[in-house]
């Protein structure tokens, strides 16, 4: 099969019959069909709720062997794959290492396309090597056609390597060509703009990506109830953050709040467990330790004698 007969073949770039006549619409009736269209991602990724249950499973698996996330794609699902990478460390106090972006092209592309970067298998079994991924880690490759060369590659050699592997794309039929431990596939069916994936597809990739982060976060002990209680207050915002889930968590006067922080080293987690257990600094520490860093575990435990 041809190159052309392949893309044409796929779900992604077929026409959708309500949009065919959307530059004669009224800026209000493009709004309303786009609308229309954008509702039917969260049924679709509804759909495959098991999958990215099993995504998550499987990076939660990596990250308590020390292991590591990297995203890999092209264009928006290579962005998409940077921006939900980018804010982990300051949403869920990670560091950057743990979850990795790899987008076609390199940072470059991540504000302007770069042509041609997707083209090569190569490319992409090149850059996982560079990165040391090994058995402890998982790759993600992102790719809404689901024929992305780039992506393939990476799949590709991850798996030689050891690593877990999720596929995502938005073209069921090309992942049954795909080998790999995960598969997710939300059919969300041909763009209101034939072929823009940037629209539905990039919709429901940034609602999975966020899904499989932040489930395996609270998995591993960033969330309080629900609470982000692993931020890093580095800035005036988080800072506010911080003190209103400490006054949140444990009562205590807004005021205090700051003084808390600052006693517990600036740690939210240790300020909860030594407000809220009336210990000290060491024994919150040793308390969050004995307990993966798990604030319920460590309020609800022992102290050592």
């Amino acid at each position: 099969m041809s190159s052309r007969s392949t893309w044409s073949a796929l779900l992604t770039e077929q026409r959708l019959e309500a949009s065919s006549h959307v530059d004669e619409l009224g800026t209000r009736e493009v709004l309303e069909l786009i609308n229309t269209e954008d509702r039917k991602v969260a049924a679709a990724v509804q759909a495959v709720l098991p999958e990215i249950a099993g995504a998550v499973d499987l990076v939660t698996a990596a990250f308590r062997q020390g292991g590591r996330l990297f995203y890999t794609g092209a264009g928006t699902s290579g962005r998409l794959g940077v921006l939900d990478a980018s804010e982990c460390p300051p949403t869920f106090g990670v560091d950057p290492g743990m979850v990795q972006g790899i987008i076609a092209g390199g940072e470059p592309a991540l504000v302007r396309s770069q042509e041609g970067a997707e083209d090569l298998e190569q490319n992409g079994a090149e850059i996982i090597e560079q990165r040391g991924v090994n058995g402890r880690d998982v790759v993600m490759g992102i790719a809404a056609s689901g024929v992305t060369p780039f992506v393939l590659g990476a799949i590709s050699k991850a798996r030689e390597l050891g690593a877990g592997t999720v596929f995502f794309t938005c073209n069921p039929a090309s992942a049954e060509k795909v080998d790999a431990c995960v598969k997710i596939t939300p059919t969300v069916g041909p763009e209101v703009v034939t072929g823009s994936t940037r629209m539905k597809a990039g919709t429901a990739t940034k609602m999975v990506l966020n899904m499989i982060t932040t489930a395996a976060m609270i998995k591993l002990g960033k969330v309080y109830g629900n609470l982000m209680v692993d931020l890093k207050p580095s800035c005036a915002k988080l800072q506010d953050r911080a003190e209103r889930i400490l006054t949140e968590t444990t009562g205590l006067n807004p005021h205090d709040c700051g003084k808390a922080l600052e006693e517990a080293e600036n740690d939210l987690k240790t300020a909860i467990v030594m407000t809220k257990r009336a210990v000290s600094l060491e024994t919150a520490r040793d308390l969050l330790l004995r307990n993966n860093g798990v604030v319920r575990d460590a309020l609800s435990a022992q102290t050592q004698t």
